[in-house]
């Protein structure tokens, strides 16, 4: 250390000058060196990646609550030699849901409750030590709730066997009890548990439509310490719709509508549809609207007559591909002439001309398009398109969650290691990387992903081109999207399944063949190698048909498993979670949640099956991740202020 040259330091002294504020001299930066080395040989932590969340917030959540059954497994190797199951089963679902299982037990164990309490605070104590063992202290005390930080460090880092201290540690949980401050204690202590069993957190998109509550989702990652997301197509979809893209926003509406699903809009984001609700019964009155009939939503009965949503669903659909081809004929270069359908359209003879063929149409009621000029809206269209629009823009709710989109997320990630996007990147056929021109200059692989990230950000900070969300939404360039073309206005009114395909991108096809090879060219365009990863959602895995999630010779994972109730029957399971700890890589697969109901009351879990993917030789250490490279860099540059010092080339302050 202190044999760097003091050229060297020279060269960086307006860096350590600015170092030496924070320490002020060499025993406050050797305190820091010694601190930075010890937490670098410490187990990493627990790395959970989810993705295709689709606004299933109640299985969202119950997954987070048990860590993927990581807390289950916590509970038992602590407490399985000295407590019964019941026990057991009813502290983990203490742990889960501590507020609503409180409840339960106090009418249940009315005359012994303050032993319970003692007891059940001392097991929870157990199993919070062991939870927390992989973490500093300062590391852990930043996790402890302001009321009973002291409490609880005392707690977790005595050994209450330890004869000198067994009274004192037993005083502390008496004393709780005494006062009446049991249940916040066990609230508080709970969700520490829970904190510390998920290190970090890893969304590999769509959090957004199809399921009831992506609101509510969206509400419990921004309560989470550590995370970071890589935008879907159904996010862009509502950043775009945010940003005030109104095909993004008609969309949004259909989709919602499309899946019965309208309370994440009203309720969750205070946009009122009573404007669309006037309209479609006016305009289509006389119109069954009968393609448009909404799917029905198991656990929630129509609020509203599924007549008028289906005439709903029919109004704000028409809206939307007048305004997806009028962006279509406003930005050629997104190269989607051959999806301008409504220039073909024939009511009067029931026909389209799609792609070069003729089709018979299943509904002939426009009678909002006008022949001469397809695309134009409406007065009534218009006005109704436009209050929309400001609704979506201006709601608060909306505005906080897309932000906090921008602020967590982006199209890709590399993170310890591993390589994580939502859907796929652009390939050709022979699995080169696609060139793409924008604005003059060629982009492809990495440098086309990060050109659509900047791109994304400066359509909503910026306030121009929101069309741009629009074309990451669905367009056959979109890393996001994947597919040749979303075929929506066939799937409504065409009845030939041939026209309802979407063909895949090359990507898909190629990875699904692939040995390794192209996996391997993939990440070290992203400058990974050796034992790295590509992960990524967006398509389900078909695990009822034997399809695996691994592929490209274990170096691609697909942990799309069906957290979406419209994809389960495809899958056969109700999602994925794949962690990363210490010890390796493990994917989890989960079967359907009933409700939090059957958990508080019978004990029921969601019964999920794990899968070692890989074992490490050497158990993984802070100094092997990302944030250990980071810890490595300061005690460098430490290094270089304590040599500073004691060269005198800085002073130092007491």
């Amino acid at each position: 250390m202190n044999n760097i040259p003091v050229e060297t330091l020279q060269h960086h002294i307006k860096y350590l000058d600015l170092l030496s504020r924070s320490f002020p001299n060499v025993t406050a930066a050797v305190e820091e060196v010694v601190n930075l080395k010890a937490i670098l040989n410490l187990p990493k932590g627990t790395e959970h990646f989810l993705t295709d969340i689709h606004g299933e917030a109640e299985a969202f959540n119950h997954v987070m609550q048990n860590a993927s059954g990581a807390i289950r497994r916590k509970v038992t190797e602590e407490l399985s030699s000295t407590v019964s199951t019941d026990d057991m089963e009813e502290l983990t679902t203490l742990i889960y849901y501590p507020k609503e299982k409180l409840e339960l037990i106090k009418a249940e164990k009315k005359a012994s409750i303050a032993n319970w309490y003692e007891l059940t605070i001392y097991r929870l104590v157990r199993v919070a030590r062991a939870t927390a063992s992989k973490y500093t202290r300062s590391k852990v005390r930043k996790l402890l709730p302001k009321n009973f930080a002291y409490i609880m460090e005392e707690l977790l880092q005595e050994d209450e066997h330890r004869f000198n201290k067994k009274e004192y540690y037993s005083e502390i949980i008496k004393s709780l009890v005494e006062y009446g401050r049991a249940d916040l204690f066990i609230i508080e202590l709970s969700e520490v548990i829970k904190k510390c069993t998920i290190d970090h957190l890893h969304i590999i998109g769509d959090i957004f439509d199809r399921g009831p509550s992506p609101h509510k989702v969206m509400d419990t990652l921004m309560a989470q310490n550590s995370l970071d997301i890589q935008w879907g197509n159904h996010d862009i979809l509502w950043m775009g719709a945010a940003a005030g893209c109104r095909a993004c926003v008609a969309t949004a509406i259909r989709i919602a509508l499309r899946y019965s699903n309208i309370d994440a809009i009203e309720d969750g984001y205070g946009i009122s549809l009573l404007p669309l609700v006037s309209f479609a019964q006016h305009v289509y009155k006389d119109d069954p609207c009968t393609q448009f009939m909404p799917k029905l939503n198991e656990k929630k009965p129509f609020d509203i007559d599924a007549d008028l949503l289906a005439k709903m669903h029919k109004a704000i659909s028409i809206i939307q591909f007048k305004l997806e081809e009028r962006i279509i004929e406003e930005h050629p270069a997104y190269n989607m002439e051959h999806r301008r359908l409504l220039r073909t359209l024939n009511p009067r003879a029931g026909t389209i001309e799609i792609e070069g063929k003729t089709y018979t149409l299943n509904d002939t009621s426009f009678p909002t398009v006008d022949p001469a000029h397809p695309t134009a809206l409406t007065d009534e269209e218009q006005y109704l398109i436009t209050i929309l629009t400001k609704t979506f823009v201006g709601s608060e709710k909306l505005k906080q969650h897309v932000r906090f989109l921008y602020a967590k997320g982006s199209m890709y990630r590399r993170y310890n290691n591993n390589l994580l996007f939502h859907a796929c990147l652009l390939l050709n056929e022979d699995g080169s990387f696609k060139q793409k021109e924008i604005d003059g200059a060629v982009y492809s692989g990495k440098s086309l992903m990060d050109k659509y990230d900047q791109m994304a950000r400066e359509a909503y900070f910026s306030g121009q081109n929101a069309d741009f969300l629009w074309f990451l939404w669905c367009n056959q360039d979109s890393a996001l999207f994947g597919k040749a073309k979303m075929t929506t206005f066939e799937r409504y009114f065409i009845d030939d399944p041939a026209t309802h395909k979407e063909p895949s991108a090359p990507y898909y096809k190629l990875m699904e063949h692939d040995d390794g090879t192209l996996a391997t060219q993939i990440l070290k365009e992203f400058g990974l190698s050796g034992n790295s990863h590509i992960v990524n959602g967006h398509t389900p895995v078909k695990v009822a048909k034997g399809e695996s999630p691994i592929k490209a010779g274990g170096k691609l994972l697909v942990i799309d498993g069906g957290f979406s109730k419209a994809y389960q029957k495809t899958t056969g399971i109700a999602g994925y979670t794949l962690t990363y700890n210490s010890y390796g890589m493990t994917l989890i697969s989960h079967h359907p949640f009933e409700s939090v109901e059957k958990v508080l009351r019978e004990g029921f879990d969601i019964e999920s099956t794990k899968e070692v993917i890989e074992t490490l030789v050497e158990r993984k250490r802070v100094a092997d991740t990302d944030t250990g490279a980071e810890m490595k860099e300061k005690v460098q540059n430490l290094e270089m202020l304590i040599s500073a010092y004691n060269k005198g080339i800085l002073k130092q302050q007491d």
